[in-house]
Formats: C-alpha cells, structure tokens, sequence
C-alpha cells in the first residue's frame, strides 16, 4: 500500500461515515451494507504499516580544479570534501539540541550519519541519504534533514546580503560554523567550486573565486558572534516559533530574536514578560549591520 492508498481509504471513510448519517434509520438494509462498508475500510486502515518519511537526500557536485569532466574527480579532493561536508552537516544536527563544545568528539554522531549512495551526473559528485535505522513518521522531520536545510540556508546566506547571511547565521553554533568554514576552506584551497542541491533548491558557487568570497564572509572578522547581556523586559514570546520582542530598558529600543535550542521550554518564558531582567544572548553580526540575538538560557530576575 502507498501513501495515496491511505489516502484513499481515509476519504472513503469519511464518504461512508456522511452517508450513514444522512441515511434514515428505517432504511435498515442500506445502512447495515454502508456500515459492514465502513467496518472492511477501517480494518484496511488500521493494517496499513505506519506512513514513512523517506530519508533526506543532498546532492554534491563540483567543478574546478580536481574535476575531470564527467569523468571523475580527484580521490584524495573528493574523499576531503565529502568528509568536510558530512562533518558541518553532523555538527549542525547535533548543535539542535544544545550548545556544542569547541573541541571533542560531537554528540550523536552516529545518529546523523549520511551515506555515498550514488554519483550525481552533470559535473561529478555524490548523492548522500541520511541513514536511519528506524522509520521516521510523515509528519517528523529527522534532525539530518533540518541540518541539511540549515547548512544550505548559511551557504546560500554567503552569497547574499549582509541581511542573508546574518539571519542565516543567528543560529548556527560556533562549531558547525568551524566545519563550514573547514568545507569552503578544502574547495578554495583546490581552485574548486560546487553546488548543493537539498530539496528543490540549489546552491550554486559559479568558481573558486566565489568561494573564497563566501569564505571570507563567514571569517571571524565579518561574522561576528559575541555572548552579551541585554536589561529590559520581555514583550511577547512565541513558543512555536521560538522567537521573543525584548524592550531595551535604557534605549526602550525593542529588539526582537530567536530562542535556543538548548531551552526546552520556551512557553514557560511568557511568566516573564514585563518584569525587569537581564538576559544572556549571543549577537551575531555580519559587517555593519544590525545585531541578531539568540537567546542561551532562561533568565531570573534581576537583582
């Protein structure tokens, strides 16, 4: 059974349902076939196995140097590249659920491993599948694939506006930022370029140039990330979308940002708003422009 037999069943069920309750009671045989109807479709739909998401796949194709044609790609650059990607892609699944530390092995690493499944044709390069041991729900997303659709938001940020690339980079953690960085730093070093297709979209670097480009936007130096504390008053918080307005209390500036994976509870900061605090964030910044804040942990009021 597939997806669209489920959805099938899960219509007619519907259908069958309307229809008995628009059908008089003393149409006694019509009912009790509509009825035995609904029982047979019920019984399908319950034997169907649980719906599941297909595994996230990424697309890596590169051009340059290293590449020969279509033909193939240069081992040791492939095998490097490749590495620096699943690296910033497993850093950036692990960093979903907390603040990673600046050295050691990363957290889960073996449950955000993405697998070689085949060459991707046009240039040369790979496709990589996420790899699952168990099923994952249609309505789950896996943290491999919300890392991948972060990772090519940051990259497509590079090639952007300070704007782009600032709230594409507001919350990234420092050490998946370190395996971009490594990533780009392996295709400039090769006079390569690449292009990272993650669902329908594509991120295009056009040649080693923009490459260098890109990785001179994300240097410490242009993007910069600083703890800092804010004293204000929360204004509102939104816990589906994990954002908050704080009201600076010397400016009455108010300023608005995202909440932190490491919080589990963002609703619980609602208990908060308006009352006088000091809040930690991390601002990032991209050249001149406007701060970006993440906040790292529930406040407590100020003393």
């Amino acid at each position: 059974m597939t997806t669209d037999d489920r959805l099938r069943l899960a219509a007619e069920k519907t259908a069958l349902e309307r229809m008995i309750a628009r059908t008089p009671a003393s149409q006694v045989i019509d009912r009790a076939s509509l009825a035995a109807r609904l029982r047979n479709v019920m019984a399908e739909l319950e034997a169907l196995p649980v719906a599941a998401r297909a595994p996230a796949r990424v697309q890596l194709t590169f051009r340059g140097k290293p590449v020969v044609g279509s033909h193939g790609i240069f081992a040791e650059f492939g095998l490097t590249a490749v590495n620096g990607f699943t690296n910033a892609v497993a850093a950036m699944a692990s960093s979903l659920s907390g603040p990673l530390a600046s050295m050691g092995p990363i957290p889960g690493r073996d449950q955000h491993q993405l697998l070689i499944t085949r060459t991707a044709l046009g240039s040369f390069g790979f496709e990589l599948e996420e790899h699952r041991v168990g099923q994952l729900d249609l309505d789950d997303t896996s943290p491999v694939a919300r890392a991948l659709e972060k990772t090519q938001r940051l990259l497509r940020g590079t090639l952007g506006s300070d704007d782009e690339l600032a709230d594409s980079a507001e919350e990234v953690d420092q050490r998946a930022l370190q395996n971009i960085r490594a990533f780009l730093t392996t295709l400039a070093e090769n006079d390569a370029a690449c292009t990272v297709r993650y669902g329908d979209i594509d991120v295009r670097f056009d040649d080693p140039g923009q490459v260098r480009r890109s990785l001179d936007r994300l240097s410490q130096a242009n993007l910069r990330e600083d703890i800092a504390e804010l004293v204000g008053a929360f204004q509102g918080v939104l816990p589906k979308s994990r954002s908050f307005e704080f009201c600076l209390a010397e400016s009455r500036q108010v300023v608005k940002g995202r909440i932190s994976p490491s919080i589990s509870d963002p609703a619980a900061l609602n208990e908060l708003l308006h009352r006088q605090l000091t809040i930690k964030v991390l601002a990032t910044t991209v050249g001149s422009g406007r701060p970006r804040y993440l906040l790292l942990e529930v406040p407590g009021d100020r003393t």
